[in-house]
């Protein structure tokens, strides 16, 4: 484990432990791969600027941001950050919300939440006022929202790249793919959050509950798979990225039942991941997430791979979506234009 690795896991526990889905989700390590894993899934015909050693690097560097962020003591931005980096899928099923219905708008979607916590007030535990000074533990997260919002960012970036492109000056141009390179970088760490099935449900940190199976409760366990796994197994991007499949755009077509497409396929991702909860703890239960040393036990070592590889090729797919469905941005166009015929028209008569 690299030295930023154990100074960010101190801070990050001496800021947030006890907080419910507040741990990180995966260490940066794991977070780089998965953006490595994605810019690799990408089409020969993507902006080859993304491409470039330094822009290339600067999104695998981003993939970390979110969780340095959570390193300031502001409850104000804590609640901000932190509610987007978990789903506790579970706990809306409590509330009486319907998993493949649910309104693709954030604030939408809380005043429905909250009516139905306080309709089913009964299923859920009571909250320490002194363990919520930054007022998260009344949400079940907004992951979905995150992810859906930060495709809405990055087709916003990429229509303005495309508009700078025919219209701009080269220093607009070079700004607008500095835009693209940064809002894919960050977006990538929201992805790869909902890669790590212990961020999708109220079992992040040790199963909680009836546990008839007898899974841990240790709550060491998140920290482990975020990155412990990682570092004593000795896992790096190149073990797996021969297994890398290109991406393949989402389905963006209006559906028959009115429902957002990518608000649907960013959902049924992390439900698919949530389906991984129960498998990652019987592993763990079998012994099969140790790692005294490389390569680590190969089921534990397949599992983690294969989440990372998941994580990757979604935030692949989502970003070849941005990119494909980034139509020019008009009112930039008009702007463009109308400067472009005043400049024309003050330029001086030839002599």
């Amino acid at each position: 484990m690299t030295n930023y690795s154990i100074l960010f896991r101190a801070v990050s526990v001496a800021l947030l432990a006890g907080a419910p889905g507040a741990l990180p989700a995966w260490d940066y390590e794991g977070h780089r791969m998965i953006n490595e894993t994605a810019l690799a899934s990408l089409p020969a015909d993507f902006p080859a600027f993304v491409r470039t050693t330094a822009n290339a690097e600067r999104i695998a560097f981003l993939a970390g941001d979110p969780d340095r962020w959570r390193n300031t003591p502001d409850a104000t931005f804590r609640q901000y950050n932190t509610l987007d980096h978990y789903i506790n899928l579970e706990e809306l099923t409590d509330a009486g919300l319907d998993l493949g219905n649910l309104s693709p708008l954030r604030y939408t979607f809380a005043a429905q939440f909250a009516a139905g916590r306080a309709a089913h007030a009964g299923r859920f535990p009571s909250i320490d006022p002194d363990r919520n000074t930054d007022n998260t533990r009344e949400w079940p997260g907004f992951l979905p929202w995150a992810i859906t919002e930060y495709y809405g960012k990055l087709k916003s970036a990429f229509s303005c790249l495309k508009t700078f492109q025919e219209y701009g000056t080269p220093e607009e141009i070079a700004n607008a793919e500095a835009d693209v390179v940064d809002v894919m970088g960050v977006m990538g760490h929201y992805v790869g959050d909902g890669s790590q099935p212990l961020h999708t449900t109220v079992h992040f940190n040790g199963w909680v509950g009836d546990n008839p199976h007898g899974y841990t409760t240790s709550t060491s366990i998140h920290a482990w798979i975020d990155g412990g796994f990682i570092a004593k197994a000795g896992l790096v991007y190149a073990d797996f990225a021969s297994q890398v499949k290109p991406a393949q755009p989402l389905a963006v077509a209006p559906r028959v039942d009115g429902r957002d497409p990518v608000f649907t396929a960013v959902m049924d991702y992390l439900r698919a991941q949530n389906a991984q909860v129960e498998p990652l703890y019987q592993l763990e239960q079998a012994g099969k997430l140790q790692a005294d040393g490389p390569p680590g036990n190969p089921e534990g070592r397949a599992f983690i791979e294969r989440q990372l590889l998941v994580g990757g090729e979604m935030l692949g797919s989502l970003w070849l979506t941005a990119w494909r469905e980034a139509g020019p941005d008009t009112f930039l166009k008009t702007q463009l234009l109308r400067r472009r015929a005043q400049s024309a028209a003050n330029a001086p008569l030839p002599r």
